[in-house]
């Protein structure tokens, strides 16, 4: 078994987080990272408070988009120019499901698996909806029942965000593009946690989010991951102003700007961009390989202690056991769940509840350390022993992030 005290934080001076504070929710929300602050007064403070509209150019914010996505690309395995920050995860995967239909027509049907996250599930439905498609809904093994001449594309998240189930990103790309579909990835629970190498397994797009694992802000803008051999065909269908190849010609015609920046549509959040940007910097010379070996130890560290002090108590254990088939996250089953994270909470250990019986914990490997997870199971073991979850207060449902 790995002991707790051989596993460091990566890096967890680049966060600002109490000494004792054991924070395992980064998998929905992201601590504020060192930078942020400062870089958020001084676009307040200099960039818009003096220069005003000037600070689109002065302040580098017209180009901001393209830019943080070049610096967020290295930790998706993507290439210069083949990502973009715009817009939420919503919104990019209603835009790549849309494209995906007009590069394979004839093929109506777009597949995504039911128990991913629900927006993922909506929005196909919705693209559906609008373009005379229709979805295919697979439980997490259905996949190649659901493969044939009629599906353009499949929309998966690598990690379960439930269970923090992963997917095999290569092998599932080769069986879709087998096919003749379209492979599109959801990050949200990848990206600065585990490694992502969108180029080596041959992905067609990914969209992910800002405001988890990457630390960038609540609301903080998403991105838009395309293959730079889709450039010059793809036809997104929201086709704002900053996706024109002339934007200031204000042509009343739209032409599609060439390359990624093609799926830009409106103005982007500027604060919320400049939070994210800053965030980044707590990736500087931390390669992917090296958060997914740390995140691998952190959740083994857990399962292991899960086996010893947990089982034994009645939890059960949604998360795979083997290290190639989770993500930085351990999930676990218990009838009181809701209750008991409450109870964790109010003991300085966050976690979250996803119902109706799953204790949800992300082990982030720049800040979270082997102790942490230590600490997180004793607090649970105490809580359960002394049957302190089952007081009123922690069982008074509201809504938990």
């Amino acid at each position: 078994m790995i002991m707790p005290s051989d596993i460091p934080a990566l890096a967890r001076d680049r966060v600002r987080l109490a000494d004792d504070a054991v924070y395992l929710c980064g998998n929905s929300l992201g601590p504020l990272a060192q930078g942020v602050a400062e870089a958020m007064r001084r676009a307040v403070e200099v960039d818009w408070q003096q220069h005003i509209v000037r600070a689109w150019n002065e302040a580098g914010w017209h180009a901001a988009p393209a830019r943080v996505g070049d610096r967020l690309a290295r930790l998706i395995g993507a290439g210069r120019g083949e990502v973009i920050v715009a817009d939420s995860t919503t919104v990019n995967l209603f835009k790549l499901l849309a494209a995906s239909l007009r590069l394979r027509p004839g093929r109506p049907v777009i597949v995504v698996e039911e128990s991913d996250f629900p927006t993922d599930v909506y929005i196909a439905d919705g693209v559906a909806r609008a373009m005379g498609a229709t979805v295919r809904r697979i439980a997490p093994d259905g996949l190649d029942a659901a493969l044939d001449d009629d599906v353009a594309v499949v929309a998966l998240s690598q990690v379960n965000y439930r269970t923090g189930r992963r997917r095999d990103m290569a092998a599932t790309t080769a069986r879709v593009q087998g096919h003749g579909a379209l492979m599109l990835w959801d990050l949200c629970h990848s990206t600065g946690a585990i490694g992502v190498d969108l180029n080596a397994v041959g992905a067609d797009f990914a969209v992910g989010c800002g405001y988890k694992y990457l630390n960038g802000g609540p609301g903080a803008p998403a991105y838009l991951f395309a293959a730079r051999r889709h450039h010059d065909t793809i036809d997104q269908p929201l086709t704002g102003w900053h996706g024109h190849a002339a934007s200031f010609d204000f042509s009343p015609d739209y032409r599609p700007a060439p390359g990624i920046a093609r799926f830009l549509c409106g103005t982007a959040p500027q604060l919320s961009l400049i939070a994210l940007e800053a965030a980044l910097a707590a990736f500087d010379g931390i390669e992917p390989a090296v958060l997914e070996r740390r995140a691998a130890d952190l959740t083994g560290l857990f399962i292991d202690l899960y086996d010893r002090d947990l089982a034994p108590r009645g939890f059960g254990l949604a998360t795979p056991r083997a290290a190639a088939e989770r993500g930085a996250q351990v999930s676990l089953i218990h009838p009181d769940a809701y209750a008991i994270v409450q109870a964790l909470i109010a003991e300085g250990v966050t976690g979250d509840f996803r119902a109706p019986d799953v204790l949800r914990f992300g082990l982030a490997p720049l800040y979270v350390s082997g102790a942490d997870v230590a600490a997180a199971v004793a607090h649970i073991v105490g809580i359960v022993d002394s049957a302190r979850y089952r007081e009123p207060r922690f069982n008074q449902r509201r809504a938990v992030t």
